[in-house]
């Protein structure tokens, strides 16, 4: 059942959900009742290339950025000036390392629509070395596990709203990862923080993750390199991304 809501409405949601979702014993993970994201119509998102400053990770015209695991060139392919997932050659991995950033990507599902629930435009980005992921899926009129929904922070948080749009649109995450802190010992001094904006609208809004995301479980954060590399899932999907750019937020000695 679709849920379309006015401006109050919508803002009172939003501060419910963010409440629930502070709670995570209050739902099992993948729980199947707990209440997923109301539904939200952005319209068509404007291909954004990268600002002033920024470090270009994809432009649509090479993976050199890019490799498939232990440095061997990337699998993947270019179309049409984006690079698409082939199904069955593993997950991509850029080159270098990153700390804190604020990442911007785009993605695409595939059109036409095919399976349902988390078999459907699945995929994922990664930070931390391949620990702390935000989802992408095909979230338009797909029903799923809450946690699980495009702009989920796996496992963990659902998106306070499902701003979908259909297969074969574009659709554009702006996200911002701040890395945990450490201290010699590998105590935990900070837990990793996500801002995910999906399509124009906040959905995540400095979440504190309580560890690395995971599916079936939630395991607790153990230490690992200040500046690791970003990845991007191959789940059998053949979903689509461009204009990758970032820019580091990392300050030196913090």
């Amino acid at each position: 059942m679709k849920i379309l809501l006015t401006a109050a409405s919508l803002a009172l949601c939003s501060m419910s959900l963010h409440a629930q979702a502070s709670k995570l014993g209050d739902w099992p993970q993948h729980s199947r009742q707990r209440p997923t994201a109301p539904i939200v119509h952005p319209g068509p998102q404007k291909a954004q290339k990268a600002t002033a400053g920024a470090i270009s990770l994809f432009d649509g015209t090479t993976l050199d950025q890019w490799s498939s695991g232990e440095g061997a060139p990337a699998k993947w392919k270019i179309t049409d000036g984006a690079m698409e997932v082939v199904p069955g050659t593993g997950t991509l991995t850029t080159k270098a390392s990153f700390g804190d950033v604020h990442l911007h990507i785009e993605w695409m599902a595939p059109k036409p629509a095919e399976g349902k629930d988390q078999d459907r435009g699945n995929s994922g980005v990664f930070f931390g070395g391949g620990r702390y992921e935000v989802q992408v899926l095909d979230s338009y009129e797909n029903v799923t596990y809450a946690d699980g929904q495009a702009g989920a922070i796996y496992g963990q948080f659902p998106p306070t709203k499902n701003m979908a749009l259909p297969p074969g649109e574009w659709q554009t995450y702006d996200i911002i990862y701040y890395r945990p802190r450490f201290d010699a010992s590998g105590k935990l001094l900070k837990p990793a923080k996500m801002t995910v904006t999906w399509n124009g609208v906040d959905v995540q809004d400095n979440m504190e993750l309580v560890g690395p995301t995971a599916n079936g479980s939630r395991p607790p954060y153990e230490a690992h390199a200040d500046k690791l590399p970003i990845s991007l899932q191959d789940h059998g999907h053949k979903v689509r991304f461009r204009n990758i750019w970032l820019h580091e937020l990392e300050k030196s000695g913090k």
